[in-house]
């Protein structure tokens, strides 16, 4: 509209909300989460955080041992992740900021 008016440069607080994509507490919230659960995923597949590089040549040489057992291994993994990633995909998407167009 010719009679909207916008205040420029922007403001800090509002550079750093849509730098964040939120406020700073509600981000650090969501990520907080997302690191334990991905954390737990990770966990389950058997990697170390302190020895990341070894935790995941030792996957791949796991996944090589099993053959075609291996492929029965991956889906239930898969399953393991997508229980995992689906409802924070959901719910970011439920309570994530609406979209401009």
């Amino acid at each position: 509209m010719p009679n909207d008016t916008r205040e420029l440069p922007a403001s800090n607080n509002d550079a750093v909300y849509r730098f964040l994509g939120g406020s700073p507490l509600a981000v650090a919230f969501r990520l907080i989460l997302l690191s334990i659960l991905v954390g737990i995923v990770l966990a389950a597949i058997g990697f170390d955080p302190w020895n990341i590089l070894h935790s995941i040549q030792l996957l791949f040489r796991r996944i090589w041992d099993l053959g075609f057992d291996a492929v029965n291994w991956l889906w239930r993994y898969f399953l393991l992740g997508a229980v995992v990633v689906v409802p924070v995909w959901l719910l970011t998407r439920l309570f994530g900021a609406p979209r401009g167009r």
